[in-house]
């Protein structure tokens, strides 16, 4: 009796050895690790292990090429915001109840992986949907997310993942605080108002001024009605050859100009509305009844040439344009 109680005591030990240790679960293993840092740095053995089937989890992986010998610009632009979504997701979700990591493979550390996925551009992100468990799918391939419209941020990549991730939590995206940027602001708006207190009673009366607000008005309208925004939106050479050696100052035709034609232009009908101005503000003021006969002759010779010049660039423009006045025709 005694020796049976002794075998069967010498035997336990080597039945707890030989009991087989439960597997551990592929999910909270990198759950844990993506809780310290995520999104997890991948290489070709963890990436197979990471996205082998059976898996009762999802994988979101980007596979991407950051070095800059590479010369990846997309791959730098997306990387801060795939940083941030994964992180943002990973913190959200501490208890993992979404079941998703978060990965990345850089081709310096998964060429092989690369080669076998054919891959020849980068970045590309894949989706692995889980294949055992109550969101498992028929399909055990990835989905591949399109960068076709260049760097994408970090609120579209979350929605095109929820997508998949029908009935599961969703954490948002939670931005940084750019206290640098929030600063700046608010000390330039304690700047602005200062400046306003100290100088407001020098500035209000330039501001009120009747004068300047009219001669910037006449700058605009004339500025506008000699063809400036017809310069930009058609972006016109400034002068063109006439085919001869020389230089064309004005294009033939209503439809084109160039911009030095437009500043002529400008220039004549600046000269012909402080003529008129002149001719009926000033001159009357005159008090000397001889000298304000001249003045109205001069002015009015001045209006007279120059309008008379206007209508010749009308004729430049447009051959057919039946009017005209001397000296020019």
């Amino acid at each position: 009796m005694h020796f049976l109680k002794a075998l069967i005591i010498s035997l336990l030990p080597l039945a707890v050895l030989g009991a087989k240790k439960p597997a551990p679960d592929k999910f909270q293993t990198y759950h844990s690790k993506a809780l310290s840092s995520a999104p997890l740095k991948l290489d070709d053995s963890i990436y197979g292990k990471l996205t082998t089937a059976p898996r009762d989890y999802s994988a979101a992986v980007l596979l991407t090429a950051l070095e800059s010998r590479f010369g990846c610009a997309l791959c730098q632009d997306f990387q801060p915001e795939w940083d941030l979504l994964s992180k943002s997701w990973t913190r959200g979700d501490k208890k993992g109840e979404s079941r998703l990591i978060f990965g990345t493979l850089d081709f310096s550390d998964g060429k092989s992986t690369f080669q076998s996925l054919g891959l020849q551009t980068a970045p590309v992100l894949l989706f692995f949907p889980p294949t055992t468990g109550p969101h498992a799918v028929s399909e055990t391939g990835p989905v591949r997310y399109d960068f076709t419209n260049g760097p994408q941020s970090a609120e579209q990549i979350h929605a095109w993942i929820s997508r998949h991730l029908d009935g599961r939590p969703h954490p948002q995206v939670v931005r940084p605080i750019k206290w640098g940027l929030w600063i700046a602001s608010i000390t330039a708006l304690l700047g602005g108002i200062s400046f306003l207190a100290v100088f407001g009673p020098y500035i209000l009366p330039v501001l009120q001024n009747r004068n300047l607000w009219a001669a910037f008005s006449l700058l605009a309208i004339l500025l506008f009605t000699s063809g400036h925004m017809f310069n930009h939106i058609r972006k016109v050479p400034y002068v063109a050859g006439d085919g001869r050696g020389g230089v064309s100052y004005f294009a033939g035709g209503f439809s084109s100009q160039y911009g030095l034609e437009t500043q002529i232009v400008a220039a004549m009908y600046g000269f012909l509305a402080f003529a008129t101005i002149s001719l009926a503000i000033k001159v009357p003021r005159i008090s000397d009844p001889k000298t304000q006969q001249v003045a109205v002759l001069i002015w009015g010779a001045a209006i007279f040439l120059m309008y008379s010049f206007l209508l010749s660039i009308f004729r430049i423009k447009n051959g057919g344009y039946p009017f005209w006045l001397p000296p020019f025709s």
